[in-house]
């Protein structure tokens, strides 16, 4: 098997920007533009250039997301056509009725044309309804289509990504990306592109039946133009910055809540509650200016509008008004032209409306692509070698791991462990012990050498394969919302129930389990906040042992248990141990007697490597961490 570094293969260990002050975050794998700057914190500087790339990113993506939607789009925009089209006829209507048909009733009394431009009016009017509410539920379940792949997606993706990227970009953002960003394009799907299209349309149905009407008016409207040309393109210059803004600082609210909430207990027990009330209040206040800014903008874009059209709707009444004097424009026509010089701009209004929603929007749109931009660093194998029949042997060959450029935890490493043998890894705190274990697990990819499980290197064996054949139990010991059993059976789905309780004994916790309200269908709450930090690593090693994997990696997995509880596990740690190949972290050096081997790390080597008696019997490193573990316990 030939060892490639991690130049060589995709999704190696991501590059990294150093800051001022020496903090080094890793940046996005392979997406071109990184929305997150230095500190991991959200950017609002894009050149214009990234401002570009990164709209027609967003619009990839959203046309990704209405590609399989083509036929309901199509079917929406004649409906929409229509309808607007039959809207935009009524002021033609009454036009033609006061310069025709008034003049018949009067002059030869024949209400014909009356009645018939009456009942034209009336079936037009009734048609603009009927198809305006099919136009609106069309648009309603094209916008939930699109909701629902873009949040299945999201979802789907950052639940595929490495390790490495959820280290970097905080659940928070992670949050915010599935609630305020994707509410933003909700509304913007749910009434934005209803006055986007209406509006577009109406205006265009309008000035172009103006132009019919009286092509003198057009020309009025046409000079119009000009200064709402220019007020446009100011509104949409300034609107831009700010509506990211607006989307960077709100996501910093979220962020923080977030990590504030979910910290709470040190946030209590550190007494951080006013620290945090002043960072809080410092990031919402951010939030208010930038809003703030929008609403000054709005505080000028529609004045000037409204004055834009008022003045365009004297210019035309004035002109018109001069011509029916000459006798060259009628009066039921200059009626119609001013209720369409009227009616143009009332849309415009919308249209600043929908682009105030388009930018909050466009900005949620960006970040998500984004996050859907991201590729596992961690990459499933092109062609993945499958194991049929795994024995438990792992390798470590001339392994050299950084997780950035600056700071290499494990240099040429070296590593042989037989199938079956349990090994302890001890060592202080930042030694590499972790890391190694994460190469063992996979989260990590080396960043030169290779990681082999018996004889196939990691890289290219089968994901499943490898996940049934490695298990690792960290010191968290997480448990999802559900029974005890369902978390136990988590390790084997479809488990039955004598198979969950003979895992639960052989790690001894079927006892507590028993005592809980429920037994084993007791609701372990949110995050297994109804039993101890001891009772959720107890449920860990249960989950493990219904695994049955033939490589267990144990990191600091014992940290959370008291000495009965312990002594407890001890024993059923030798059961769970049996027969398989076992790494060990640990500091309490009682966990470490029952292994085969120690191996001593420091600064990502080994610097010890024995039985646990024969170490002991030494005057090296293990030897004095052992004395002072005994000498505590006096």
């Amino acid at each position: 098997m030939s060892q490639q570094t991690d130049q060589n293969r995709p999704g190696g260990p991501a590059p990294v920007t150093d800051d001022a002050a020496g903090a080094q975050t890793a940046a996005p794998v392979t997406a071109s533009i990184t929305t997150l700057g230095v500190r991991g914190e959200e950017r609002d500087d894009f050149t214009k250039a990234e401002s570009k790339r990164l709209r027609r990113r967003s619009l990839a993506l959203l046309g990704s997301l209405a590609a399989p939607l083509k036929l309901r789009l199509v079917l929406l925009g004649i409906v929409v056509v229509v309808s607007t089209a039959g809207t935009v006829a009524g002021p033609a209507l009454i036009a033609w009725g006061i310069d025709n048909a008034l003049p018949a009733v009067m002059d030869q009394n024949d209400w014909v044309p009356a009645f018939a431009v009456v009942g034209t009016y009336i079936v037009v009017a009734v048609l603009g309804a009927v198809l305006t509410a099919w136009y609106t539920v069309l648009a309603a379940r094209i916008s939930q289509a699109i909701l629902f792949d873009l949040r299945k997606r999201v979802f789907l993706h950052t639940q595929r990504l490495s390790l490495e990227f959820h280290e970097t970009y905080t659940s928070g953002r992670i949050i915010s990306r599935q609630t305020s960003d994707l509410d933003s394009i909700r509304e913007l799907l749910d009434s934005g592109l209803n006055q986007l299209i209406q509006g577009v349309l109406y205006m265009v149905f309008t000035g172009v039946a103006l132009v019919v009407l009286d092509p003198t008016s057009g020309l009025v409207l046409a000079v119009s133009l000009v200064p709402l040309w220019f007020l446009i393109r100011w509104f949409q210059k300034n609107s831009q910055t700010l509506f990211r803004s607006t989307r960077t600082t709100s996501a910093r609210v979220i962020v923080h809540f977030v990590e504030t909430m979910t910290g709470i207990r040190a946030v209590q027990a550190f007494r951080k509650e006013s620290r945090n009330r002043d960072e809080y209040g410092g990031y919402v206040e951010s939030y208010r200016v930038a809003n703030t800014k929008v609403f000054n903008l709005f505080g000028t874009f529609d004045p000037v509008l409204v004055l834009i059209g008022n003045l365009t709707l004297a210019a035309v009444v004035i002109v018109g008004g001069f011509r029916i004097v000459g006798g060259t424009l009628e009066v039921g026509a200059l009626l119609a032209v001013a209720l369409y010089a009227k009616r143009f701009f009332d849309p415009a209004q919308e249209l600043a409306m929908f682009y105030n929603g388009y930018q909050s929007a466009s900005a949620a749109m960006e970040k998500i692509s984004g996050v859907l931009e991201e590729r596992p660093s961690v990459p499933d194998p092109a062609k993945p070698t499958k194991l049929a029949d795994a024995h438990g042997k792992m390798d470590f060959d001339d392994v050299v791991f950084a997780y950035n450029a600056g700071k290499v935890v494990l240099p040429a490493f070296d590593l042989h462990i037989p199938a079956g043998q349990t090994i302890a890894l001890v060592g202080s705190t930042g030694a590499g012990k972790s890391t190694l274990a994460k190469l063992m697990a996979r989260f990590y990819d080396p960043t030169q050498g290779t990681v082999r499980l018996d004889g196939v290197d990691l890289r290219d064996l089968d994901t499943q394969d490898m996940r049934r054949a490695i298990v690792m139990v960290t010191q968290e010991a997480y448990l999802f919302s559900g029974t005890v059993a369902d978390n136990i059976a988590l390790g084997k789905p479809g488990a039955s129930r004598a198979e969950i309780e003979a895992s639960a004994k052989a790690v001894g916790a079927h006892e507590f389990i028993m005592a809980l309200p429920d037994g084993y269908d007791t609701d372990v709450n949110k995050r297994g906040g109804r039993v101890s930090a001891g009772q959720r690593q107890l449920l860990s090693f249960a989950r493990a042992f219904i695994a049955d994997p033939k490589v267990l990696i144990l990191d600091e997995a014992t940290a959370s248990l008291d000495i009965p509880s312990e002594r407890l596990v001890q024993e059923g740690l030798e059961t769970l141990l049996a027969d398989r190949t076992a790494v060990i972290i640990a500091h309490r050096l009682s966990t470490v007697a029952i292994a085969h081997r120690v191996l001593v790390m420091e600064h990502g080597t080994i610097v010890e490597d024995g039985t646990p008696a024969d170490l002991i019997a030494g005057t090296g490193r293990f030897a004095q961490l052992h004395a002072a573990w005994r000498d505590s316990l006096v």
